[in-house]
């Protein structure tokens, strides 16, 4: 454990010998070539095709009504939509049952059901809820043969009240890994985006936890028809619908918990360092990291921690608000920091509200959890230690985690401001999945998106990026 009296050798080289004169680093020249040119995701010639010669094949959603919803107002445009259930929590939220395509089999005979359906049904496009469960990436493969156009739904890149739309892929898999942000400066040239500010309160989170305890519910006890249905998740269907209607019924204890947990860091009066956390099921967290268990990630930090960060720091475990314990991750945090001797410099906060720490936190460590934006807009140095959208020169750090803990740079304001603007432009879709509000104002927006030819990236490169209304804590 080190203070600054105490740093490593080559931390107090640098610190006792003056610091060359740095200069900013220079932002990318402009393009040569046209930005209505660039090809970021293969265009299906059937995204041109008009709504009446189109037919969606929808695959899994968020929990609750929204792809039904969606599905309704693609009909409404004259697209034939159809649905394919894998357990009777699909069936219950589709409400077109003649249109309902049961896949009772097991997960390895889904990419043959799937060629069939595509085959008999003419399908043209394919919407699906993240693409690295194991059906939706049978799915992602399997489209690419037929020329199909695939619309990718995620929790927002922006949170809260946004959420995202993307073709082709999202997370590791999306176009935004490879548009380098010059070219999002040249897109954003002729536009003038207004910087929204991150709304501090998540309006979904009850109806989230309301929906999945009722999902996991209705596989639990209604699926005989799926007898071949495997969850994708780590843990059986009856845990999984234990953890959801525990973790539910238990929000009033924990929102008190959380209430004395957030305010003792508030109050504490010492620097600290914010550790976002993510689900340890979370599809971005699987896909996209480098760590099998978050328990990893969280010894990998909590060593550097004890090791260089100074001792007057201390470091807060921020937990997803969806954790339900089920990893043991609180306790695996606690038990490590007492073997390096930090206990009392360790904090755990559970879930809620992330902008009051964020306000006061000195910076964030993640592995590569969408809420780093709410640090980066904030000024805040971030540190990610998996594959994320948001890794950009200038934006999320490359020092050492070591470096990074002791004396963390920060990013580079105007390149955050460019980065956030044209996602606000182009795949962040105001509103939510879950509460009724915020479900009914992403619906006005998202059908457009998947009815246009192009996807939100290509219509912003070719100055057909279309305004959005944004959401605010006020909306009803």
């Amino acid at each position: 454990m080190l203070n600054s009296m105490t740093a490593p050798r080559h931390f107090r080289d640098l610190r006792a010998a003056p610091a060359p004169a740095a200069s900013p680093r220079p932002l990318a020249p402009p393009d040569p070539q046209p930005q209505q040119q660039r090809k970021l995701v293969p265009v299906a010639a059937t995204a041109a095709l008009p709504a009446g010669k189109r037919v969606f094949l929808m695959l899994q959603g968020p929990h609750g009504p929204f792809f039904d919803r969606v599905g309704r107002l693609l009909r409404d445009a004259g697209a034939q939509v159809w649905r394919v259930g894998f357990n009777a929590g699909d069936e219950f939220f589709w409400s077109d049952a003649p249109r309902f395509i049961r896949h009772g089999s097991g997960p390895e005979d889904w990419p043959d059901h799937l060629d069939r359906i595509i085959t008999e049904k003419g399908v043209t496009d394919i919407v699906l809820y993240g693409d690295v469960r194991p059906v939706h990436g049978a799915a992602r493969v399997g489209a690419g043969p037929h020329d199909l156009v695939l619309h990718v739904f995620e929790e927002g890149y922006l949170r809260p009240f946004w959420i995202t739309y993307e073709r082709g892929g999202s997370n590791g898999h999306s176009a935004l890994m490879r548009i380098p942000l010059r070219e999002m400066r040249n897109a954003l040239r002729n536009r003038v985006a207004e910087m929204h500010r991150p709304p501090a309160r998540w309006g979904d989170m009850r109806q989230h936890k309301f929906y999945g305890a009722l999902y996991h519910f209705l596989v639990l006890v209604a699926n005989r028809r799926y007898p071949g249905y495997r969850t994708h998740r780590q843990i059986g269907v009856f845990q999984e619908f234990r953890l959801n209607l525990r973790r539910f019924l238990l929000t009033p204890f924990h929102a008190l918990a959380r209430m004395r947990e957030a305010g003792a860091v508030r109050r504490g009066g010492f620097p600290y360092v914010l550790v976002l956390m993510q689900l340890e099921h979370d599809s971005n967290f699987v896909a996209h990291s480098p760590y099998r268990r978050m328990s990893e990630f969280t010894d990998e930090v909590l060593t550097a921690f004890a090791r260089s960060a100074p001792r007057h720091h201390r470091i807060v475990f921020k937990a997803h608000p969806l954790e339900d314990g089920r990893g043991g991750i609180r306790h695996a945090i606690l038990t490590r920091a007492r073997d390096l001797g930090i206990e009392d410099r360790v904090h755990f906060v559970r879930g809620g509200k992330l902008a009051r720490l964020l306000n006061q936190a000195h910076a964030a460590v993640t592995v590569n959890s969408t809420a780093a934006q709410q640090a980066l807009w904030r000024g805040l140095p971030v540190k990610a230690m998996g594959n994320a959208v948001f890794d950009k020169p200038g934006l999320f750090s490359d020092q050492s985690l070591d470096e990074f803990l002791y004396d963390p740079r920060p990013p580079h304001a105007l390149a955050y401001r460019r980065y956030r603007d044209f996602l606000l432009e182009s795949s962040q879709v105001p509103g939510g999945f879950y509460a009724a509000r915020s479900r009914a104002h992403a619906l006005r927006i998202v059908v457009d998106m998947i009815l246009a030819p192009e996807d939100p990236y290509q219509a912003l490169f070719a100055g057909r990026g279309k305004y959005r209304q944004q959401m605010d804590g006020k909306d009803d």
